[in-house]
């Protein structure tokens, strides 16, 4: 099997690959389409499937290993496939590792990174929230992504995206000594749990009725309201100050903040997500570059280009 980084333009393929995402299109004509991402451990890259039959798209199902015919074209400047056929597969003795992309830990090693960030947090109280939030959300903290496809989209993603900034905070916090370094961990730790409720898990991330209805940040602040009732802390300003974070952690009300950063935790917290997340946006975009090329534009980064530099 030819892996997805290996394709080379003007080939023609028959594998299996993983559907992780397929949405329906109609052409200016009326002719039903499909716009499938398919993905293996090296990647993903977009396809079309032209002139789609009603018998055929019911093969499309995400999260599932299909048989694929196509050919790779180049469309501005990438690799894009255009799909003969897919074919539904029994899925019970596939391999799954060949087709999820993993991040740059072991799951031990993240479990073992974030324990200790658990321990270090001297304020009894907030270590006590953080620790009842772990174990609400358990195993799915070291598997999940932390977004659907944006950033950190692969397996063991949230907590490698958790511990990006908690790195990036313990610096922070050694540069300005005014900062609450407990308050600021902990709101890292918890500030993305609620993805594990947003997202339908790590083969096919897409958003849940609960995620598109109530989103992140909500499930986790309800997480966090219940935790603190069971350890009787809701009344204690630990508590109030990490709803805060959790609440104010998209810096902005049209990015989905309910109230603004009024911390300078909440503020510090806001301004490293969004570093840690740009950094891993550009490290992917860059990766399939060589030297002296550019990205395509990057939605996510205001629909700039990047130039990967020689020297």
């Amino acid at each position: 099997m030819i892996k997805i980084k290996d394709f080379a333009a003007r080939e023609k393929y028959a594998q299996p690959m993983l559907i992780k995402s397929c949405t329906k299109g109609t052409t200016a004509k009326g002719a039903p389409y499909l716009t499938i991402v398919f993905q293996d451990n090296s990647g993903s890259i977009d396809g079309k499937f032209w002139d789609v039959k009603p018998e055929t798209e019911e093969n499309c199902v995400v999260g599932h290993v299909v048989d694929t015919e196509f050919e790779a074209l180049e469309y501005n400047g990438n690799l894009q496939l255009r799909v003969f056929r897919v074919t539904d597969i029994p899925q019970d003795d596939i391999d799954m590792s060949e087709y999820l992309i993993s991040g740059n830990y072991a799951e031990t090693e993240l479990r073992q990174k974030v324990e200790e960030l658990v321990k270090s947090v001297k304020n009894e109280k907030m270590r006590l929230l953080v620790e009842a939030m772990f174990r609400r959300v358990g195993q799915n903290f070291y598997t999940y992504p932390a977004a659907s496809r944006i950033h950190h989209g692969y397996l063991g993603g949230l907590a490698e995206h958790t511990l990006g900034m908690a790195a990036l905070a313990e610096q922070v916090a050694v540069l300005y000594p005014s900062i609450n370094r407990d308050l600021l961990i902990c709101g890292i730790l918890m500030h993305d749990m609620g993805k594990t409720a947003e997202l339908s898990g790590v083969v096919a991330s897409e958003y849940t009725l609960e995620g598109k209805l109530a989103g992140h940040i909500s499930i986790c602040h309800g997480w966090l309201m219940e935790a603190a009732e069971e350890l009787v802390l809701e009344k204690e300003e630990e508590t109030l100050l990490l709803r805060h974070m959790i609440l104010s952690h998209h810096g902005k009300y049209e990015f989905g903040s309910p109230v603004l950063p009024e911390l300078r935790e909440a503020e510090v917290l806001n301004l490293i997500d969004n570093l840690d997340a740009r950094m891993n946006i550009l490290d992917q975009a860059m990766e399939k570059l060589k030297p002296g090329q550019w990205t395509q534009k990057i939605f996510a980064l205001e629909n700039r280009t990047f130039y990967k530099p020689k020297v």
